[in-house]
């Protein structure tokens, strides 16, 4: 299982949301919204030293009996979290950092885009496809 969610700095709704199964969707969106006070604890607790720091990867945020949790802030404070299925053991650090960076270079493509406008929810094609081959390669 992989979830993988953007989210808006200032106001902390999601942007985009993918979850592989689909049927517990609602209890990720609970788990997502808990792990982002744990990434603005983080971030508080890092104060300018996060500013000052190159390194936009939090880590593991936290874990539950089913899942491990992971976030990813980038320089404009956009939030990135991705839930992992605890089983998932052969699925190293290096790889969920690979995997944010991804992500992250991906969300710089949607921002580039002259038509998107930062804050709406995220709907592109080539962003999806992307998503969907990480996931497909972590399950």
């Amino acid at each position: 299982v992989l979830v993988s969610v953007i989210c808006s700095p200032p106001q902390n709704y999601p942007l985009y949301i993918r979850s592989i199964p689909t049927e517990n969707e609602l209890k990720f969106h609970y788990t997502v919204h808990t792990s982002l006070d744990v990434v603005d604890e983080k971030i508080s607790a890092m104060g300018k030293a996060l500013v000052d720091q190159r390194e936009l990867y939090l880590g593991l945020l936290y874990p539950t009996e089913d899942y491990k949790v992971y976030g990813y802030v980038t320089n404009s404070k956009v939030k990135f979290v991705m839930v992992v299925d605890s089983s998932n053991t052969a699925l190293r650090d290096n790889e969920i950092r690979s995997m944010f960076r991804k992500l992250h270079n991906s969300y710089t493509d949607i921002m580039c885009n002259p038509f998107y406008n930062p804050g709406d929810c995220i709907h592109s094609r080539a962003f999806d496809n992307m998503v969907n081959s990480m996931m497909m390669q972590v399950c």
